[in-house]
């Protein structure tokens, strides 16, 4: 059921899941996917995803060029629709604001 979820995360990360569509679509209740999560990952499925956004986020401004493309519209592309809240997520996982992940693409220099 794990492998099951994260296939459906991976396959559709900017899909708006919750951790009761995700549940019902691997057939268990929300309890019984975190609890395995946990288990198996050591951390939530929401933040299994929110790791995921994060990541294609960050290939995306790597590889992107700052005149034909934006943080916001990068974030909003995979989910993130607060653009607070995505930066001080994207700033505790990759150390650095995204609008510098941006600049130091191979198109911002």
């Amino acid at each position: 059921m794990v492998r099951q979820a994260l296939e459906l995360i991976e396959d559709r990360p900017a899909h708006p899941w919750t951790i009761a569509e995700l549940a019902a679509a691997v057939a268990v209740s929300a309890r019984t996917l975190q609890d395995r999560f946990a288990h198996a990952l050591g951390l939530p499925p929401m933040t299994y995803l929110r790791n995921v956004r994060l990541d294609r986020i960050h290939a995306e401004l790597l590889d992107g060029d700052p005149a034909e493309i934006t943080v916001g519209v990068a974030a909003a592309r995979w989910g993130f629709l607060h653009p607070g809240r995505f930066a001080a997520a994207y700033q505790q996982r990759f150390g650095r604001p995204p609008s510098a992940t941006l600049r130091a693409s191979p198109f911002g220099n």
